[in-house]
């Protein structure tokens, strides 16, 4: 995961000021929780602003989300694999430096992990469960970056 995000342009950490409160999910792992939004910050309270091609690739994972139908393992197999293709394409148009870019690595780091859990997943009802929580993370980029 690290060589993937090395292609990511690492910008210096700076302070930011102001943490977004939200509502916690219970489960201790990660792929099944949105902790990283005890972590994320905004900009002095405004949203970060991101460059077009990511926000054009998350629009695209909400598409997928939206469109693509999950009845059957096979079909979240498929939803995992073009929901990848989108958040690889995040990261290779990544731009950005700075804040914004270490909040955007808070934002897509446990999304990885969520896709990749869903990929390896061997149930339905863990598999619904899992792309809830991609839903969830895929909608929250709103909450942090324009």
């Amino acid at each position: 995961m690290i060589l993937i995000l090395s292609s990511c342009n690492n910008g210096k950490k700076e302070n930011q000021t102001t943490k977004h409160d939200t509502h916690k999910t219970t489960p201790v792992n990660s792929v099944f929780n949105n902790k990283w939004m005890d972590t994320i910050q905004l900009d002095n309270g405004s949203k970060w602003l991101a460059n077009m091609e990511t926000t054009k690739a998350v629009q695209q994972m909400k598409d997928i989300l939206k469109t693509l139908p999950t009845n059957t393992l096979d079909e979240f197999q498929n939803l995992a694999l073009e929901l990848s293709q989108a958040k690889n394409q995040v990261i290779k148009e990544c731009t950005m430096k700075g804040p914004s870019h270490d909040n955007l690595h808070v934002w897509l780091l446990p999304l990885m992990e969520k896709i990749d859990a869903l990929t390896e997943t061997k149930t339905l009802e863990e598999a619904k469960l899992i792309k809830d929580r991609i839903a969830e993370n895929v909608h929250a980029y709103d909450i942090y970056f324009k």
